[in-house]
């Protein structure tokens, strides 16, 4: 089993979302602080991310939130956090969340959430890295996309292998088990990240 030390979490910035994901943002920052697991995240203050960032400190954590320059500006960056790294552009922030994570957890969000969520897991099958990838369904959230991957499934787009590439709990509690059965990552790299 590997220890997972630190723990990247694509989350919405939305907070007019149902309660159920505030509570699932909150409930996981304060899980991670007591399991002594640093929280990397796109270091925003608003929605989601801005209430799993603020439970971590909340509790005693340590939270590294790396945020492009442009989103910065527009005073959304979270100052009250351990460490905010500001970065000139997305690609540079999505690789210093890759190199500083362990594991990977996907609450709900939006496309950019998505989009972070199918990087990760598309790295993790061309091999470029094997860290566990957990999808955190709460109240049936991420059911469409599951049927979205099933469906490039079934149309021979993807193999039936790629439903391997990460997990789908239902609760945050789930995720934490799901985190400390972590495997040791078994593969090398093919290739490096640009």
């Amino acid at each position: 089993m590997a220890e997972v030390k630190s723990l990247c979490v694509y989350c919405g910035a939305a907070d007019q979302v149902d309660e159920a994901y505030r509570a699932a943002a909150v409930e996981l920052g304060t899980r991670l602080a007591g399991a002594g697991i640093e929280l990397i995240y796109g270091g925003g203050r608003i929605g989601l991310m801005g209430r799993l960032a603020d439970a971590v400190m909340r509790a005693g954590g340590r939270v590294t939130g790396i945020i492009p320059g442009h989103l910065h500006d527009r005073e959304i960056g979270h100052h009250g956090i351990s460490e905010l790294i500001i970065v000139d552009n997305m690609h540079e922030r999505k690789r210093l969340m890759f190199e500083r994570s362990d594991a990977f957890a996907v609450l709900p969000g939006g496309l950019g959430t998505i989009e972070e969520a199918f990087e990760i897991i598309t790295w993790r099958q061309l091999r470029l890295h094997d860290k566990p990838i957990v999808v955190v369904d709460i109240v049936g959230y991420w059911q469409k996309l599951q049927a979205l991957i099933d469906h490039v499934i079934e149309r021979g787009f993807a193999s039936p292998r790629s439903r391997g590439l990460f997990q789908t709990v239902d609760s945050v509690d789930a995720l934490m088990t799901a985190l400390a059965a972590a495997h040791e990552p078994v593969l090398e790299p093919e290739a490096k990240l640009i």
